[in-house]
């Protein structure tokens, strides 16, 4: 058995075994080779400014017998575990009792198979499915967006707050690229008297809630998870928890 650390690194004096090793040391010994992939990534992320990550289509051309990836994260569906391999190890695991009570309902199976049916269109996939279009969205474009929520909320917010533009880092985070780290844009509130956790507090407690972090004195408003057709809303829950 392998498992891809997809939601964390050992660093430091650290080996680990290639799977195209591991493959061949199992047909020789006759012993089948798992391998848990994890955040089940279908792409190469390399041309979005990403580090390497395996693909599922790599670790089937490589010979395991069965892998597992997860549905959700660097994938883009509802949360879900996928299993594949070799047909008579997928009947056992179809057959085995435990199947009944964790096999996915009919809304996450349509889910799933809707974000499959994105990837058959590779050249629009990276403008379509979420997941992509949050971590290949431009600095530029995350700019703007964050120069117009900026306008947006000075004009909604007590002059008791500070509102600028900043330039701050992403992390994409565990189960997906735990170390991976994105330029993006962020928007900035300091309030005069309050501290940035009054802030994050009231703004969880929004309707709809609206979730950032804080560094420093500051809150804020990270871009890269942010569409354009959520700022209108994103503004009016501010104006609603904040002014």
């Amino acid at each position: 058995m392998k498992v891809h650390p997809s939601n964390y690194r050992i660093l430091g004096f650290t080996q680990s075994v290639p799977l195209k090793d591991l493959v061949a040391l199992g047909r020789e010994k006759g012993i089948p080779v798992y391998e848990d992939l994890g955040s089940g990534n279908l792409v190469d992320l390399r041309p979005f400014g990403l580090p390497y990550e395996p693909t599922v289509q790599e670790s089937l051309r490589a010979g395991v017998s069965v892998l597992s990836f997860s549905g959700d994260k660097l994938l883009g569906g509802p949360q879900a575990g996928i299993i594949l391999g070799d047909e008579e190890i997928i009947d056992v695991v179809r057959k085995h009792p435990l199947n009944l009570a964790l096999r996915i309902d009919k809304l996450t199976l349509a889910g799933l198979e809707a974000t499959l049916r994105l990837y058959m269109e590779p050249e629009t996939l990276s403008q379509r499915l979420p997941t992509l279009a949050f971590l290949s969205t431009s600095m530029e474009v995350l700019k703007e967006r964050a120069c117009r929520i900026q306008h947006l909320l000075e004009e909604r917010l007590p002059s008791s707050f500070s509102i600028r533009v900043m330039e701050d880092i992403s992390y994409v985070g565990g189960g997906a690229l735990p170390l991976a780290e994105m330029p993006t844009a962020v928007v900035a509130l300091v309030h005069s008297d309050l501290a940035a956790s009054w802030i994050e507090e009231r703004a969880r407690r929004g309707h709809p809630p609206v979730i950032g972090r804080i560094k420093g004195e500051a809150f804020l408003l990270d871009m890269r998870t942010v569409r354009d057709e959520d700022v209108k809303l994103l503004v009016a829950s501010f104006r609603r928890s904040l002014a």
